[in-house]
């Protein structure tokens, strides 16, 4: 059993950078997508690549592609993904705090052994 690390996460090209700011001035690891010119201007491979190689987890709605993505790798240094849904956590970049609550409450509980390979963010008062 490997010991308890903090879980670094990559937020997906629909989140706010704020988001991410706020969340590494609470001291939480966390970069989003859309604040880099170089990682938004990457296809969804690319930044599956990306996290695996700087250890990240996927916080993304697009289920789809990086669900593929994972089973594809086979579990083979994929750091994992964290989906959500538009319909718990409508966008609104004037009032992230419901999204941001929830990645804060599930960033303090994610330092954890053997973090699942996906997960579904909750509402925080859920988790």
């Amino acid at each position: 059993m490997s010991p308890a690390r903090q879980v670094a996460l990559l937020l997906d090209e629909m989140f706010a950078p704020g988001i991410a700011e706020e969340l590494r001035r609470r001291g939480h690891d966390v970069v989003a997508v859309a604040a880099d010119p170089q990682l938004r201007s990457m296809t969804d491979p690319e930044v599956w690549a990306w996290a695996v190689e700087t250890g990240r987890r996927i916080v993304t709605e697009n289920v789809k592609d990086f669900r593929r993505l994972l089973a594809d790798a086979d579990g083979r240094g994929a750091p994992g993904l964290l989906f959500t849904s538009s319909r718990t956590f409508p966008r609104n970049r004037q009032a992230p705090g419901r999204i941001l609550a929830a990645l804060e409450t599930w960033l303090t509980a994610a330092t954890v052994t053997d973090p699942p390979p996906e997960d579904w963010l909750a509402p925080a008062d859920e988790q």
